[in-house]
């Protein structure tokens, strides 16, 4: 099976939902179960000594994790954040920081995502999280 939405999909409807998302950050990749969202950092985005910030982190952990869901929901805009817990391993270094999103399990009412966040290229993550999304029941065929 395919994803329900691609990644020129999803960038669109960011775009248009999110005014923050516009520019800096875009999915890069949705396959089923899977979408990856990679951030162009700027100042904005930065801790005093270059580190990524860790709300910066947050914040793409949950636009992937949003966006794993949709691989299988297809265009849900209701579905929200349950939980989200993140774990930050090592100093996020770097100009682009790449949000790597996989569904553990899906069901009716809840989604659960696994995430790593790691600079381009880096071999080892920043930061782990398990995110939690809400899916609405009104959803077709799920009712």
């Amino acid at each position: 099976m395919t994803s329900k939405m691609t990644a020129e999909e999803a960038n669109t409807f960011l775009g248009g939902a999110f005014d923050t998302h516009a520019s800096r950050s875009e999915v890069t990749l949705m396959e089923e179960g899977r979408a990856v969202v990679r951030l162009v950092a700027d100042s904005t985005h930065l801790r005093p000594g270059g580190y990524i910030s860790g709300p910066t982190q947050m914040s793409l952990v949950d636009t992937a994790a949003y966006m794993a869901v949709m691989t299988k929901t297809g265009h849900e805009p209701m579905t929200v954040t349950s939980n989200l817990s993140i774990n930050f391993l090592r100093p996020c270094i770097g100009d682009v920081v790449v949000a790597d999103a996989r569904i553990m399990k899906i069901g009716q009412a809840l989604a659960v995502m696994d995430v790593d966040v790691r600079i381009e290229g880096a071999e080892k993550p920043s930061s782990h999280a398990v995110v939690t999304y809400a899916i609405p029941r009104e959803r077709s065929g799920m009712a």
